[in-house]
């Protein structure tokens, strides 16, 4: 019930929107959780909670469900539930690169398992609830712990090669991955499993409805509690505090009903509520909308920066944790994966195409990119962003492509054109772009420090 002190439609109008942008990635994410996690009848159901489905498979141009795909990595997706205990995450020794990303209901990281991040040798990650107390069971190596009671976890793990050999042996490195509630590693007693709650059933045109708050009051309620009057403190959840920006918004949709019980009825509210909680939503989305757009001419994140990363990183920016979701959901922060992208060649054709001329991107032998892993620089055909058909079956070109041939002084130049070079050097570095507009997304596994910082650049795109 809304508070009756609150009568200021200006107030329930701003609440609503920033609600709306603050919850805009908690519900694209349920989107995934719900279809993987919680309905059976869906194609990319995973099995439940605490299991992994695998895709070993290469990409190809017939797979259009993702723009900007990356194929030099394979996914692995899970999903867990931590009310009733923590979960541990095993994993082998690997030497071929791999990560394990930790996200929570917002889609920021909680942490990572995988080969920056925690090494490349075996060990069994301990993953706990936002206000787990008990004890660390001797032979875990790190302890991750998240800020809201369920967590997705996706895997990307590195395909060294498109043959048969190589997606068996990618596919027996992800078979490896455990997972396993607490009781059962430490051999202790099942705890007493938590109620089942009544999931929502999804359905995608509850984004720009009022119903959107009913959605956000049920998942509110697998996140830390504010204190509040009107709301019980929650024993589970109480020892958690709430950064200030998020316990006034917070406590401001408390006052409009929306208090992580799952009760709010949108039915139930006065009219001219509704009608300031609807002109709301419409400014959140305008405001996500120009944001996005802003985003994405600027090519701002082509290195993750404000969109992808961990709580520390991002902050209190839940705009940019919106334009993360609306532009890709569960995007690895730079440190991880550093993205940067030719979307404009040097003679300022933007986009550039292929249609009329040939390009060059040209590696100095001091300016080769500077990655701990690999690297890949992978071409899309715009304005979908997809893969482009090609006589070679080639995407991309990484580090270790078979054949690349380095110029007489070291450095690397690769080819970009519609039609095959005839020179066999060019032929051997040709990365094959579209008959029309393209764009060129250069990826560093483990990136330097120079590139972190600004110190290392894109060589330009040249037309030839």
């Amino acid at each position: 019930m809304v508070n009756p002190a609150l009568v200021d439609p200006a107030t329930i109008r701003a609440t609503a929107a920033e609600a709306w942008v603050r919850g805009y990635p908690i519900l694209r994410n349920y989107r995934t959780l719900y279809a993987q996690a919680l309905d059976d009848a869906d194609p990319r159901y995973v099995g439940g909670f605490g299991v992994f489905r695998h895709h070993p498979q290469p990409l190809t141009p017939a797979d259009t469900d993702i723009a900007a795909p990356d194929n030099d990595t394979r996914p692995s997706w899970a999903w867990l539930d931590l009310r009733t205990e923590p979960w541990v995450i095993s994993v082998p020794a690997e030497d071929r690169y791999y990560v394990l990303a930790l996200h929570e209901l917002d889609t920021v990281h909680a942490g990572f398992v995988g080969s920056r991040a925690t090494g490349r040798q075996a060990g069994d990650h301990l993953v706990v609830g936002p206000a787990w107390q008990g004890d660390v069971p001797p032979g875990i190596t790190s302890v991750i712990r998240t800020a809201t009671q369920l967590i997705g976890v996706v895997g990307h793990t590195h395909l060294v090669g498109n043959a048969p050999a190589d997606v068996a042996d990618l596919r027996a490195v992800q078979d490896r991955y455990r997972l396993r509630p607490l009781h059962e590693y430490a051999g202790t007693p099942a705890p007493t499993p938590a109620p089942d709650p009544v999931w929502p059933v999804w359905r995608d045109e509850v984004m720009d409805t009022i119903e959107f708050f009913a959605f956000l009051d049920f998942l509110l309620g697998f996140f830390p509690l504010p204190p509040h009057p009107a709301v019980p403190a929650s024993p589970l959840l109480a020892a958690v505090p709430l950064p200030p920006s998020e316990t006034d918004l917070r406590g401001r949709l408390t006052d409009l009903g929306i208090d992580g019980r799952g009760e709010f009825e949108p039915a139930a509210l006065p009219l001219e509520v509704r009608a300031e909680i609807e002109r709301g939503i419409a400014d959140g989305r305008a405001r996500l909308e120009r944001a996005t757009a802003e985003a994405a001419e600027a090519a701002e994140l082509a290195t993750s920066a404000g969109a992808f990363g961990t709580r520390e990183q991002i902050g209190a920016d839940h705009l940019g944790q919106a334009v993360g979701a609306n532009l890709g959901l569960y995007g690895l922060p730079a440190e991880e994966v550093w993205r940067g992208a030719w979307t404009a060649d040097s003679a300022g054709h933007r986009p550039p195409s292929a249609s009329d001329r040939d390009y060059t991107i040209r590696f100095g032998p001091d300016g080769l990119p500077p990655a701990r892993f690999f690297w890949s620089a992978t071409l899309y055909a715009l304005p979908d962003r997809l893969l482009v058909d090609n006589i070679l079956d080639r995407y991309s070109i990484v580090d270790r492509t078979p054949g690349l041939v380095r110029d007489p002084d070291g450095g690397l130049t690769l080819y970009v054109q519609h039609k095959r070079p005839a020179d066999a050097q060019h032929s051997a570095n040709w990365l094959p772009a579209p008959d029309g507009p393209f764009s060129v997304v250069l990826r560093l596994y483990g990136p330097d420090r120079a590139v972190l910082d600004g110190r290392w650049q894109l060589p330009p795109l040249t037309p030839r």
